[in-house]
């Protein structure tokens, strides 16, 4: 029996100026599962990023972020209920890590002035922060943090609220091959710890997938090319369709692979 939808994307188009951005993307997101955004540079994935964190609207078609449709429902109230974690966040001040996760109350990127958490909030902060193996970072400022820190407090920053939603824009960018292994291993934890919670990762890179990925969706020139089971979406033959280019895939341990392969004498071989 299917779970509630978190997301359910139905024939959209999107259009920028004269240029059309997605076109016929039809996709649902059940609590619970963990999917892989995937595509080439250009092909629509932040696009469609944007529109399950309800902040683009479609052109044409239906989008439908937990149970409310885009353009009947207020997004400024519906956004507090989708976590989302980008690693380009635009903190400029020196604040505390506790200051940072507790923005996540607010929505905001500073703290709101005048704005007291209350002690539930307070609490639950120090849980994530806990849960996430940032205690001992709790008073350091913004500034001294290491890009995988960071991100680990970004999560706990998006899930300070409680949302059904999490969306992970590229997260591992920036993070050398151990923290990138260390925030992989937190997002499993994640997941783990709550498994209502759907996600939605970003990535081009097959090896930034954590274990629990369950679906992914490979998206070329703003389609959807293919979407469903992880093992049955990122194959040798779909993900070279989608980058136009001959790719091997891997899975061993739980973990993706992907590598160019060189073209010879009529067939490819691995490079």
């Amino acid at each position: 029996m299917s779970r509630p939808a978190v997301l359910q994307l139905e024939s959209v188009d999107f259009v920028r100026g004269s240029r059309q951005i997605l076109t016929d993307v039809n996709l649902r997101v059940e609590a619970g599962e963990h999917w892989a955004l995937i595509g080439p540079n250009g092909a629509g994935k932040s696009t469609m990023l944007s529109m399950c964190g309800a902040v683009e609207h479609p052109t044409r078609g239906t989008v439908q972020v937990l149970g409310h449709t885009l353009g009947r429902v207020d997004v400024r109230e519906l956004r507090h209920s989708i976590g989302h974690v980008n690693p380009r966040h635009p903190l400029r001040s020196p604040l505390p890590v506790r200051d940072v996760v507790l923005t996540g109350a607010t929505g905001s990127i500073e703290l709101v002035p005048r704005w007291t958490p209350d002690a539930a909030t307070v609490a639950r902060a120090e849980m994530l922060t806990e849960m996430l193996g940032l205690t001992r970072l709790t008073d350091h400022s913004w500034p001294t943090l290491s890009q995988g820190e960071r991100g680990k407090v970004l999560i706990a920053r998006a899930l300070l609220p409680d949302p059904p939603l999490l969306l992970l824009d590229e997260p591992s960018t920036g993070l050398d091959v151990a923290a990138r292994e260390s925030f992989l291993e937190t997002i499993d934890a994640l997941h783990g710890a709550h498994p209502e919670l759907a996600t939605i990762l970003v990535t081009h890179h097959l090896e930034e997938l954590p274990e629990s990925t369950s679906h992914a969706v490979l998206v070329r020139d703003g389609r959807i090319l293919a979407h469903g089971r992880a093992h049955d979406v990122l194959t040798t033959d779909l993900v070279t369709r989608c980058f136009d280019h001959p790719i091997a895939i891997e899975h061993h341990d739980g973990r993706w692979l992907a590598r160019a392969q060189r073209r010879t004498t009529g067939f490819l071989v691995g490079s």
